[in-house]
Order: structure tokens, then C-alpha cells, then sequence
């Protein structure tokens, strides 16, 4: 590996004009795919095989002037008088008239027929239906919408609106552009240098261009979800500035201790660009590891993200080469002071012998510190975004809350309940027996009328729960209703099930919290035995996984306490709080593992290259994070500023993943990786190296730490023959 990636950085190195001149076709063409083949993104969030979702293709094929798996829209207005006297009635008439000729609209529940009053009188509800989802209605079917309260309000009624249909596509504005910039302050600071600094920011922006370039020209053919993108944006540009920046960091090294700089590219590419192969691995591992817990959406923003990542260690290994070639010797030093010359002993070499002195009291107070950090962890919710989660001030939460107060928390969130009668031979005995099933409930839910398709075999229910949306009630109550489906088969031969946005929320949040044990179990275990090829120990691999787990609770507390306790929204921006998204466990599971083995790989390799060259255990610990721990440092402190500008995003959902993501680096390379290493490197001395006789024969050796190639360069026959073939 080491020597293929040393000749590979040496040709990029040499051929710099091809190089370069190649990766900018493929940034112009994609980019001119990207204008010309773009589609639309959905925000739809469907797993095939749950229940809901099966009931929406049944009514889809038999019932499809029911517009089921249409979008919905919740239309409020209110007056502090009567809303049912003559004026109230002809706003109301009106609003309902300018509702149906909104464009798409399939039809509206007049407030006035359905007697959707409240009881003091204040406040109507029009009920909204749209002939397609709300993924598909764009920013002018939603200013249509809108429109049609002009004349209310022009009354002096209030009007606002809830339900999918207003939810526009979540947008990241241009929040990715702050954690830029900080990455590009800690860059200058790490080199002391303007142009190193800008080498890793230039190549990780082409990087993340052509990424996105990809995944927008990909979406003229495929559908993908709003968040594909987003995800493929955070992860890209960490890692791209990442990757390159340990090159960068190994070529100034190569430099300074006086390799010619086409030398010193080909070794910095072939012992950091080794373990940038292998940090690379483990986070397309984590990421396209996705497509396997069977929910579609989540495996398109891991696969997307992954070739990101993909496309990111490719260029840090050719491209980067490539402008290193263009700067030459003029990345060797450092002209910018921006602090006095270090002693010879650095901070990061006084850390680790400190921790090596101390290391039982460090590793008892870092534990414990994540252990009551991951306090909160214990009472998750998992829910996915509704009105109730939007901002204060927008006419989402503000639809919600009057009908909450008007209406009841139910009517935020009825149930579609889906009677098959086609194996009935009284159905209407069915419809009255599923009807009396549901009212006679605990929960006591309000039953509406049922409607019939044309054949007869088919019919809905609207069922009203008392509590809201998101509450455990009224998932039990989906559950007992659900319980009914056999008893209502075996007396009367029909069938229901339970369906409609709400139903469809709880059945995503159930399937996601249930993928999420057996995703983890996979890409530990891949992982696992990757970084036992890299580190050819059975120790270390299994302190970084159990690292990694500690780092992933710790971040779950820390999410609940912000974005579900409430703790420091003010401070971060958070507006709202409520259930934690259902994706974002397992999304943070996969994309903080890959993202902490690169910091494992990056400094534990160098430790290790310093053990197999000779030093014993506790130097080869000590010096190895004396150079990786400076460029982790700056590796993390990027990441997290990229990671915590989305936190300035609209979305709840970019926000908490934001939020969620810096948190865990943070932890993880500060806590785990600069602190329990290290500690527990020192603490187990050779017997962190330890590796059974038979396996260590049956594993391929890779030669992350470059051994080979540094014996294989140094060695004067050697060295004259690849001098010759230059």
C-alpha cells in the first residue's frame, strides 16, 4: 500500500498539469450536469413494508379520488367574536372558495358543513386535500395556498395554515460558509502559512463541488430526499480539509528535514496518504453500511455521502500531489507569527507524558464525565418533525397551538383508518363493528362518518385521538387500533389498518429504532477487523470501538438535553424543542464511527510507526502524539466549526445534526482520543500491540506506517535505483 501510494504521489507530483487538467473536466462536466439533467428533490419519508404505508398503495389503487397520499393542509381562522355569524360565515365561504381554486387542490372540508367549530365559537378549521404529495408542491402551489386567506384577513380575520403541505424543503442558507471560514483561521494557524493553509481548503471545496455536482445531476434520474445533499455537504468538506491536512502536515515535515519536495510528496502521500486510505474506509463503511437497515432515505444520504468521501480521499491522494507540485519548496516554513516559538518540548508532548504519569486519575475523571454527560440519553424520545416542532413565530406553530387550544391536541394529528370490506359479506355490519371497536377505546377518540369508494370494498375512517401527534398516547392508541384487526377478521371477514401522517411517523420512528442495534453491530464489527489489519493488534481496535460508544452516548445526552430538555436553546438558536428526529441516532451512529476512527487511525498510526522502528511502547506512545495530536487538534477543531455552522440552519432536522455531529467530535477527540488513548496506551504498554501468533501470519500486511518503503527508499542500492527512474 505505502509504495504504490509513493509512486502514485510522485507521478501526480510530476504530472501535475495532466493532473489538475483532469480533475477540472470532471468538475466542469458534472457542473454542466448539474444545470442541464437537474430534477426535483422530495422530502417524502415513506419505508416500504409498514403498515401505513401499505394502507396509502391500497387506497392509491382502489380509492384514489380519496387522495390519501395526497399533501394535507390545516386552514385556522379565528375572530375574538363569533366566527358563525353572517360575516364570519361569508369569510369562511369565501376562504373555502379561494382554498378549492388553489392550484392542485384535490378538495376542501367546508368548517361550516363538518361543524368544525370551535365550542366558544372563536375558531373554524378547513381541512385541506391535495391530488399529490407535499415533496411535489412547489413555492408557488404554496403562495396559491396562502392567497386564498387574502379576503379573511382583509376582514380582519386571522388565518394561518399548518400540515405537510406547508412545509417547504429544509435549506442549510449559507450557514456551511462560517465553518469554512473557522477551518480556514485554524489552518493558517497550524501552518503559520497562507498557502498551506489554502491548499487543503481549495482541494476539499473542489472535492465537495464535485460531490454535489453528482448527487444534483444524479437527481435528474433518481429520486432523492432534500437531505441527501446536506449530509453529503457536512461530511465532504470535513473530511476533505481533514485528509488533506495530515498530507500536508507529513509533506512540511518531509520538507524540513531536507527531502526534495518531489520526494517528500511521494512519502508524505505514501505514509499519511496510507492512513488516509483507511480513515476513508471506515467512514464509507459506516456510511454505506445505510443501505442495509431497509429505509430507503437513509440509505440515499449514506450512499451519497459515502462517494463524497470516496471522491475526497482520491483527490487528497492525486490532486493534492498535483498542487503540492505547483508550490514546491515554499510550504517548508511557516511566515506567519501568529505566537513565540515552542520549546522543543511541544504542549502535546508535555499532554501525553502527563497523562502517562497520571494515567489512572485521567482515565476515572474522563469516564466519568461521559458517564454524566450520557445521563439524559436514558430518556430519548424519537419522533419525526411536525407543526408542534416549528418555530414560534411562523404560521405553522401558531396553526397548531390554536387548534390545540381550540380543538384539542388530536385534531393536530387525526389517524386515516383503512377498512377493507372486499371479503365481507355484510359490510356494512364491518364498517359499524370497526366504527364501535375504535370509540370504545380508553383513549375515548372521536369517530367521523366513513366514506365508501365507488365498488363498495373500501372505506375510510377519520379517527380523532385526545392527545397530540407526538405523544406516547397517542401512539398506544395506534397500537389498540391495530389490536382490533383480528377480532374485526374473524367476525366479519374485513380487514383495517391505520395510516395518515401521523400513523406514518411512528411506524418510520419504530422501524429506525429498531435498525439501529444490528446497523451498530455491523459497522463495529467491519470496522473491527479493518483497523486490526491497519494496527495488526486485537487491543486497539477494541479500545477504539468501545471509545467510539462512549463518544456516541455522551452525544445522544448532550442532544436530548438541548433539543428535548431545553437546555442552552437560547444560546445555540434552537427554537424549538421536542421528540429528537427518529434518523438521527442512527445517523449519528454512522457518521460519528467513521469520523472517529479517522481520528484513531491518524494518531495511533504514527505511534505505531514510531513502535516498529524501534522506540519502546511508552516513547513510541509519547512521540507518536507529539506529531498526530497537533494535526487531530486542527482536524477536529475544523470538523466541529463546519459541523456547528448548520446549527444556524432553519431546519430543526440540519440542526440537531449539526449540533449533534460537533458535539460527538468534540467529545471524542478531546475526550476519547487525546485523553483515553493515550492513558490507556501507557497503561498496557507491548500489550497494546498484541496479536496472536496465527493470525498475525494469516493477515495481509499493509504497511500503513510505511516500514517497508522507509527501508526500501533508505537503503542506498535502493535509493539509487528509484533515483534512476525519475
Amino acid at each position: 500500500m505505502a509504495s504504490f501510494l509513493y509512486r502514485l504521489g510522485r507521478f501526480s507530483f510530476r504530472r501535475r498539469a495532466l493532473v489538475t487538467a483532469v480533475w477540472a473536466a470532471v468538475l466542469v462536466a458534472l457542473g454542466a450536469g448539474a444545470l442541464t439533467l437537474s430534477g426535483q428533490l422530495s422530502n417524502s419519508v415513506t419505508i416500504p413494508g409498514t403498515e401505513s404505508q401499505k394502507a396509502i398503495d391500497q387506497l392509491a389503487d382502489r380509492f384514489p379520488e380519496a387522495a390519501a397520499g395526497g399533501a394535507t393542509a390545516r386552514v385556522v381562522i379565528s375572530t375574538p367574536g363569533d366566527i358563525t355569524d353572517t360575516a364570519g360565515q361569508a369569510a369562511i365561504t369565501g376562504l373555502v372558495k379561494g382554498l378549492e381554486n388553489a392550484p392542485k387542490v384535490a378538495g376542501v372540508v367546508n368548517p361550516l358543513q363538518m361543524q368544525a367549530i370551535s365550542p366558544d365559537k372563536h375558531v373554524a378549521l378547513a381541512q385541506v386535500s391535495y391530488r399529490v404529495p407535499g415533496f411535489e408542491l412547489t413555492d408557488a402551489d404554496r403562495e396559491g395556498l396562502m392567497a386564498a386567506a387574502d379576503s379573511a384577513k382583509a376582514a380582519g380575520y386571522t388565518v394561518d395554515f399548518g400540515g405537510d403541505a406547508v412545509q417547504a424543503m429544509p435549506a442549510t442558507n449559507a450557514t456551511e460558509g462560517l465553518g469554512v471560514a473557522v477551518a480556514a483561521v485554524v489552518l493558517i494557524i497550524t501552518f503559520g502559512s497562507l498557502l498551506a493553509a489554502g491548499i487543503p481548503l481549495l482541494t476539499a471545496l473542489i472535492g465537495v463541488g464535485i460531490g454535489m455536482a453528482g448527487i444534483t445531476t444524479a437527481s435528474g434520474f433518481l429520486e432523492l430526499n432534500t437531505n441527501t445533499p446536506v449530509l453529503a455537504l457536512m461530511i465532504g468538506l470535513a473530511v476533505g480539509i481533514d485528509y488533506a491536512l495530515f498530507i500536508v502536515s507529513r509533506y512540511r515535515h518531509e520538507l524540513t528535514i531536507g527531502r526534495d519536495p518531489e520526494e517528500a510528496a511521494g512519502r508524505a502521500t505514501g505514509t499519511a496518504g496510507s492512513a488516509v486510505v483507511f480513515a476513508g474506509l471506515t467512514v464509507i463503511i459506516a456510511l454505506a453500511g445505510l443501505t442495509v437497515v431497509g429505509i430507503p432515505f437513509l440509505g440515499e444520504m449514506g450512499i451519497a455521502a459515502a462517494i463524497t468521501v470516496a471522491i475526497a480521499v482520491v483527490i487528497a491522494l492525486t490532486l493534492l500531489p498535483a498542487i503540492l507540485g505547483f508550490a514546491g519548496g515554499k510550504l517548508a516554513g511557516g511566515k506567519i507569527r501568529l505566537r513565540r516559538k515552542e520549546s522543543a518540548t511541544t504542549h502535546g508532548e508535555r499532554w501525553a507524558k502527563f497523562v502517562a504519569r497520571h494515567r489512572i486519575p485521567v482515565l476515572i475523571a474522563a469516564i466519568a464525565g461521559l458517564a454524566i454527560v450520557a445521563v439524559p440519553a436514558a430518556s430519548m424520545q424519537l419522533g419525526l418533525p411536525n407543526d408542534s416542532t416549528a418555530a414560534p413565530d411562523t404560521t405553522q406553530r401558531k396553526a397548531y397551538d390554536t387548534v390545540a387550544r381550540s380543538f384539542g391536541e388530536g385534531a393536530n394529528g387525526p389517524l386515516v383508518i383503512v377498512v377493507d370490506l372486499s371479503g365481507s359479506t355484510d359490510r356494512q355490519a364491518a364498517l359499524q363493528q370497526a366504527a364501535a371497536g375504535i370509540g370504545g377505546l380508553p383513549e375515548r377518540p372521536i369517530v367521523t362518518p366513513p366514506k365508501t369508494n365507488r365498488a363498495g370494498d373500501l372505506a375510510l375512517l377519520t379517527v380523532i385521538p385526545k392527545s397530540g401527534p407526538s405523544s406516547t398516547a397517542t401512539e398506544d392508541l395506534v397500537s389498540d387500533i391495530r389490536g382490533l384487526n383480528a377480532g374485526l377478521g374473524s367476525a366479519t371477514g374485513a380487514s383495517l389498518a391505520v395510516t395518515g401522517q401521523t400513523a406514518a411517523n411512528i411506524d418510520v420512528s419504530e422501524k429506525l429504532a429498531d435498525a439501529m442495534l444490528p446497523y451498530l453491530a455491523l459497522i463495529v464489527g467491519l470496522a473491527f477487523l479493518l483497523l486490526m489489519l491497519v494496527f495488526r493488534s486485537i487491543v486497539v481496535p477494541l479500545k477504539a470501538t468501545l471509545g467510539f460508544l462512549g463518544s456516541v452516548v455522551a452525544t445522544f445526552g448532550a442532544v436530548v438535553a438541548v433539543f428535548q430538555w431545553g437546555w442552552l436553546t437560547d444560546l445555540l438558536g434552537v427554537k424549538t424543542t421536542g421528540p429528537i428526529m427518529s434518523m438521527l441516532p442512527i445517523l449519528l451512529i454512522g457518521v460519528l464511527f467513521g469520523l472517529a476512527m479517522d481520528y484513531q487511525v491518524f494518531l495511533v498510526t504514527r505511534m505505531r510507526e514510531e513502535y516498529v522502528h524501534g522506540a519502546d511502547p511508552q516513547q513510541a506512545m509519547v512521540t507518536g502524539f507529539r506529531h498526530g495530536s497537533r494535526v487531530v487538534v486542527a482536524a477536529a477543531l475544523i470538523m466541529i466549526s463546519v459541523f456547528a455552522g448548520f446549527v444556524l440552519a432553519e431546519s430543526s432536522l440540519i440542526q440537531s445534526i449539526g449540533f449533534a455531529l460537533a458535539f460527538g467530535v468534540l467529545v471524542d477527540a478531546f475526550v476519547i482520543r487525546m485523553t483515553i488513548v493515550p492513558a490507556l496506551m501507557s497503561l498496557l504498554g507491548r500489550g497494546a500491540w498484541w496479536l496472536p501468533q496465527w493470525l498475525d501470519r494469516v493477515l495481509p500486511d499493509v504497511d500503513v506506517e510505511g516500514e517497508k518503503l522507509a527501508k526500501q527508499l533508505d537503503a542506498p542500492d535502493e535509493r539509487e535505483l528509484v533515483d534512476a527512474s525519475k
